[in-house]
């Protein structure tokens, strides 16, 4: 019998998938280099690190680490996240932090607490695609709001706000993904304000602010927040493991947590106790900071022959050079389509994600996302030399 598609929820119909995972589809050609993903180095991974804390977790804690636990979290880990997160800027209390799967889990839980169909987000333009696709399986009302090479515009989000009345404004304020851009610290500042000022919550997605190559580390939009508005995703993903799905979100207000851990009952109860119980004593360990300082210095070189890579393409495309994080994003001279462009840059065994995607009206064809932390410095002379070639003919 063929499946009728009128049995699909009327939310979920019009909902498409993440674009990246269908490139991925496309990667099956041998020899292919994708730029396309936002995958940590598998040289930045540490089996033989994880593998032994796994088994002293199993040994010291026993069966209790394999049984239900709280969905607010395993204990130990919200200390151990706390001091992480004071060494970062963002002083907090225990009670504060929920762990979640990753920071996604925390922005979804925010969308699935706050959004009402019809409710608007305000996005930087261009935005975070996994993100975007979060806030469409919700009905939530998109509105980009314009940003250049230092951030999200605060004149520009206050009209905004002024205009829409959001239930919710998204920024990825440290390398911004897509864009690599880092928010200036007057704006951090101003957006706490303007959280406050209006009563809109403000989700401070961060997954990226330990991989920093160059300059200094700026204040979170956390620590401007004085009344609770502003709430702090993090994730270990890009810095520990994607794999074991850890991260966490601070929320100062009460009610917000209660809402938000209410939520996370009925997605998956809890975080595996597991993985929450391995992050926990990596970081008691006191590992991230040699590891960082390993794992930076191999990103930066990749980074920086990517850059490289770039004068050989189209004369008139601009870029961004980021001091951190793991993309790059181009545009292309405005009479080319990066987005049509993607097929032959797959046959000629390399493949990107286009920037259309990134935007919540599409448009900006001539731009694209490109990652270098997933690919060898070898391997990113050689992608970047067949794109050019692929661009030019």
């Amino acid at each position: 019998m063929e499946f009728n598609e009128g049995l699909f929820a009327k939310h979920i119909t019009p909902i498409n998938g993440s674009v990246i995972r269908d490139i991925f589809k496309l990667l099956g050609k041998p020899g292919m280099i994708s730029f396309a993903g936002g995958n940590p180095s598998n040289a930045a991974l540490e089996p033989e690190v994880i593998g032994p804390i796994a088994q002293e977790v199993i040994t010291d804690i026993g069966a209790p680490i394999l049984q239900y636990g709280a969905s607010e979290g395993f204990p130990p880990l919200r200390g151990s996240i706390q001091s992480y997160l004071n060494n970062c800027g963002v002083i907090c209390d225990e009670s504060e932090i929920l762990p979640t799967e990753g920071s996604t889990q925390g922005m979804d839980l925010l969308l699935k607490v706050l959004i009402d169909p019809g409710d608007v987000v305000l996005v930087e333009d261009p935005t975070f695609l996994g993100a975007l696709q979060a806030m469409r399986t919700y009905h939530a009302k998109i509105v980009g709001v314009a940003s250049d090479e230092n951030g999200i515009l605060p004149d520009a989000l206050e009209d905004a706000i002024k205009t829409h009345k959001p239930k919710l404004v998204y920024v990825i304020p440290t390398f911004q993904n897509p864009t690599g851009v880092t928010l200036c610290t007057e704006r951090r500042r101003r957006i706490a304000e303007l959280a406050e000022k209006y009563g809109v919550i403000v989700a401070e997605d961060d997954p990226y602010h330990d991989l920093r190559y160059d300059g200094e580390s700026l204040p979170t939009i956390k620590s401007f927040d004085k009344s609770g508005w502003v709430v702090y995703l993090a994730s270990f993903s890009k810095i520990i493991s994607p794999g074991m799905r850890v991260g966490a979100m601070v929320v100062s207000i009460p009610q917000l947590m209660r809402k938000c851990v209410i939520g996370k009952q009925s997605s998956d109860l809890h975080c595996p106790l597991m993985t929450q119980a391995i992050v926990d004593a990596y970081l008691r360990k006191g590992l991230l900071p040699e590891h960082l300082k390993r794992i930076l210095a191999g990103y930066k070189a990749q980074r920086d022959a990517m850059l490289e890579g770039f004068s050989a393409f189209p004369e008139g495309t601009k870029l961004y050079k980021p001091d951190g994080g793991l993309f790059i994003w181009a545009a292309l001279p405005e009479n080319m389509n990066a987005t049509a462009l993607l097929t032959k840059a797959v046959d000629s065994g390399v493949a990107y994600v286009p920037g259309t995607h990134f935007y919540p009206e599409g448009g900006h064809n001539n731009t694209l996302r490109l990652n270098f932390s997933n690919s060898t410095v070898e391997k990113i002379c050689e992608g970047m030399e067949k794109l050019a070639k692929a661009f030019k003919n």
